[in-house]
């Protein structure tokens, strides 16, 4: 897998440049920062921020036999003793949660991290729940690693399956608490700018997080809402509505 050491003014313009590099959006990118940054004194002295990046990648067979799956996954995967161990699975079942979840294994496994995955499945929607140590790692800087896994299980398992069922993955109840902490702060700053008149931006909001600013003020009257930006680097303008 090719990896490549990038620099940039900061880390968010690297991490710009890794994309175009790669020519692929920001959550299909492994990154690792290597140096922050710094603007120096006076302009002078700075220091560039740098970051090494690779494209994720798995090759995990989801359409083989389900004890072909796993014995792929052990061989991955050694434990402490040198033989494989693979975590057992609720039930025999080929259901698309049951893969779904047999991934997610193998993803966690390669990331080191022990932790059980538990599944509820319904017409609409698969919810993976990831329990165990390790949450901080998994979830990442504003969720991106729990995205990037929800992503890669996504593309994986329902082009597998061949079924438009999406699949969420969360641990810890992560997907409520960011959903409360967005609401606030979209009440927060809805407030101060009926107040101020003046608009204010929320950058750098991945496609979930921008609707979810957007339903939380949709109602109301005195305020409006927009997008602006592209790619991973949008950003949502709140606004004072025009009037009638």
């Amino acid at each position: 897998m090719e990896t490549l050491e990038i620099e940039g003014k900061t880390i968010d313009e690297a991490i710009e440049k890794a994309c175009d590099e790669f020519n692929v959006s920001r959550e299909k990118l492994n990154i690792e920062i290597i140096s922050e940054g710094a603007s120096g004194f006076l302009g002078l002295g700075g220091k560039k921020a740098k970051i090494r990046a690779s494209i994720m990648s798995l090759d995990v067979t989801l359409n083989a036999p389900l004890e072909q799956r796993q014995k792929m996954i052990q061989e991955e995967t050694p434990d402490d003793s040198g033989s494989g161990k693979f975590m057992e699975t609720e039930d025999s079942g080929e259901s698309v949660g049951m893969k779904a979840k047999i991934f997610l294994e193998g993803i966690l496994s390669r990331m080191n991290l022990s932790c059980s995955v538990t599944f509820e499945e319904t017409p609409e929607v698969i919810v993976l729940n990831i329990k165990g140590d390790g949450s901080g790692l998994i979830i990442g800087k504003r969720g991106q690693n729990l995205d990037a896994i929800q992503y890669i299980v996504n593309r994986t398992v329902r082009k597998s399956a061949n079924v438009p069922k999406m699949i969420v993955v969360d641990t810890e109840e992560y997907r409520k608490r960011r959903e409360d902490s967005l609401v606030a702060l979209a009440e927060k700053i809805g407030d101060k700018v009926k107040k101020t008149k003046k608009a204010a931006a929320l950058s750098y909001l991945n496609a979930h997080d921008r609707r979810i600013i957007h339903l939380a003020l949709q109602n109301e009257k005195l305020l409006t809402t927009k997008s602006q930006g592209e790619g991973e680097y949008r950003k949502i303008i709140i606004m004072p509505a025009k009037k009638d």
